[in-house]
């Protein structure tokens, strides 16, 4: 039978768990999604009021090029992932890697989203073409400056990671940048179907 002193060294051995990333990243992150809830709502309603001009408007988006879009930013999240899991494990030169493979990932998404909005603005759909390409542009442009901050974020962590700033004992700013994309994502996985599938 073990005593109280055994029970409580046991209790100190075990992992804590703890809120993954820095309390002001989560604060921010929900401000952020905040915005993107509002803008969100704003396109749902008006698709809601103006459901014919949504329709004919959506067939001039490629869903193929959105789901593309979709998977890079799925990938770089997943490879990010893994890199926390190697910076965890203080190995923080494999997590390096794994957040340029990530960047790399993310890329794609950048190419694909400018090819996209060159070829909508060559066919004359800008920002004040309908109600439609309007909330098109706010709401895919907002969510590309967060793309491209994301991106900063992981070259930035990958050669914090190259000069042994992170490891195991010292992951917390590590996470935050990990959870910004994540964010990202989340969001990105709510705009695709809203505005290039469902009508």
């Amino acid at each position: 039978m073990c005593t109280s002193a055994e029970a409580a060294a046991a209790t100190n051995k075990a992992p804590r768990r703890h809120l993954p990333g820095d309390l002001a990243m989560w604060f921010f992150i929900l401000a952020e999604l905040s915005v993107f809830a509002i803008l969100i709502l704003a396109f749902a309603v008006t698709q809601q009021l103006k459901p014919q001009l949504f329709a004919e408007s959506r067939q001039l988006l490629d869903s193929s090029t959105g789901l593309a879009m979709t998977l890079s930013l799925l990938s770089a999240g997943l490879l990010a992932a893994l890199a926390q899991e190697r910076v965890r494990r203080a190995r923080p030169r494999q997590g390096a890697a794994l957040l340029l493979a990530a960047l790399l990932v993310a890329t794609l998404y950048l190419l694909l989203k400018l090819g996209e909005y060159r070829h909508l603005l060559g066919l004359g759909l800008g920002l004040e073409h309908d109600t439609f390409f309007t909330l098109y542009w706010i709401l895919t442009g907002f969510h590309f400056l967060h793309v491209l901050l994301g991106m900063l974020i992981f070259a930035w962590l990958a050669q914090r990671c190259l000069r042994g700033r992170y490891g195991a004992d010292n992951h917390s700013g590590f996470e935050s940048g990990v959870l910004y994309w994540h964010m990202v994502d989340l969001v990105w996985v709510l705009l695709f179907p809203l505005v290039y599938v469902l009508d």
